[in-house]
């Protein structure tokens, strides 16, 4: 007599060690592009961060009484490293790239439960301690590099390491602000965007500024590979994407001396890696279709909003943060009809 397997019988090849495998994958083209246009800061960050991560993520399971191997394979930790390193500049003490790590794991992850538990970003949490309490050393990065890297492998690990550069390298000539960073600096002064981007080579050779534009496009490509897999939904990037170009297009058109043009706002700073590799993360965002256009749409809110009014140049963080806070009453308000169920009737 054969026995028959119960229901259901779909066989699913999605798992936890497949989908953070592919999001590392569609990560390395942008990270690839960072080493390109602002050196090798970014591989040493990375490096940091991954260690510190797994040694964190190994230390807590162990005081919980967790099983090592199946969560230290998963990729989860490893994904929340590089979503940190892509965030630092290439010139970064290494010891803030630890601190900022082992805060996510520690705090941000395993106080909450672990994988599956933790409300906010592990990432994001990071990061935007970096922000608040560091932000002197979150500006230091590399002028970019038409040729490759301003400084060579050994040179910036020497600063990252040692807080030293070469005898003969001249610290203000080599590094720059962003371009979002040097916008809003520079409207405070007084000057319009067309004078701003004149004034500025590596605002006006590109459409966003040199390398930002590339990187932004490498990450797009890697946040469509993701969509292509299906490992995450069109909604919460595109509603993102299409609120903060909608926002952008209207300051543009009401005033374009002190608002930038949409492509500025979509192809800078942390708009693609936030829409595809961030927002979208499945533990702390939306999970209902309604409810993830919503939440798409109030982190391009927030994001535009704090980088035209706010005290940052970039927003993405701190609008990931503030829509992980919403994402339950979102859900509870958003639930699908429950099928057969009439509205107003009651068993």
């Amino acid at each position: 007599m054969n026995s028959v397997i119960t229901s259901p019988h779909t066989l699913f090849t999605n798992n936890v060690t497949r989908m953070m495998l592919l999001v590392i994958g569609a990560l390395i083209p942008g990270i690839a592009a960072h080493v390109y246009f602002f050196g090798y800061g970014i591989l040493i960050n990375s490096t940091l961060c991954i260690v510190t991560a797994l040694l964190c993520e190994a230390t807590m399971l162990k005081l919980r009484d967790r099983p090592l191997w199946p969560f230290l394979t998963d990729g989860s930790a490893v994904v929340t490293a590089l979503l940190i390193a892509v965030g630092l500049p290439s010139l970064f003490p290494w010891w803030l790239a630890v601190v900022a790590t082992a805060f996510a794991i520690i705090i941000a992850k395993h106080l909450y439960g672990g994988l599956g538990n933790n409300p906010f970003n592990p990432a994001m949490i990071g990061y935007v301690l970096l922000l608040i309490a560091f932000p002197k050393d979150m500006t230091l990065w590399l002028s970019p590099q038409a040729d490759g890297a301003a400084l060579d492998f050994v040179s910036t690990l020497q600063f990252n390491l040692l807080g030293q550069l070469p005898s003969l390298a001249n610290f203000d000539a080599l590094t720059m602000a962003t371009p979002l960073d040097t916008i809003k600096t520079e409207l405070g002064t007084g000057l319009n965007v067309a004078q701003i981007v004149a004034t500025h080579p590596h605002l006006s050779d590109a459409v966003f500024g040199k390398g930002w534009d590339m990187i932004n496009l490498l990450f797009l490509l890697g946040g469509l590979l993701l969509l292509y897999k299906r490992v995450i939904t069109w909604r919460i990037p595109v509603s993102m994407l299409v609120t903060i170009a909608a926002f952008a297009s209207l300051a543009y058109v009401s005033n374009s001396d002190i608002h930038t043009n949409p492509l500025f706002h979509l192809f800078g700073g942390a708009t693609m890696v936030g829409a595809f590799f961030i927002a979208t993360d499945p533990v702390t965002a939306s999970t209902t279709p309604r409810g993830q256009l919503i939440y798409g749409c109030g982190i391009g809110i927030f994001t535009y909003l704090i980088r035209s009014y706010g005290s940052y140049p970039d927003g993405v963080a701190f609008a990931v943060l503030l829509m992980n806070l919403a994402a339950p009453t979102i859900d509870y308000y958003t639930r699908p009809r429950v099928f057969g169920h009439q509205p107003g009737k009651t068993s």
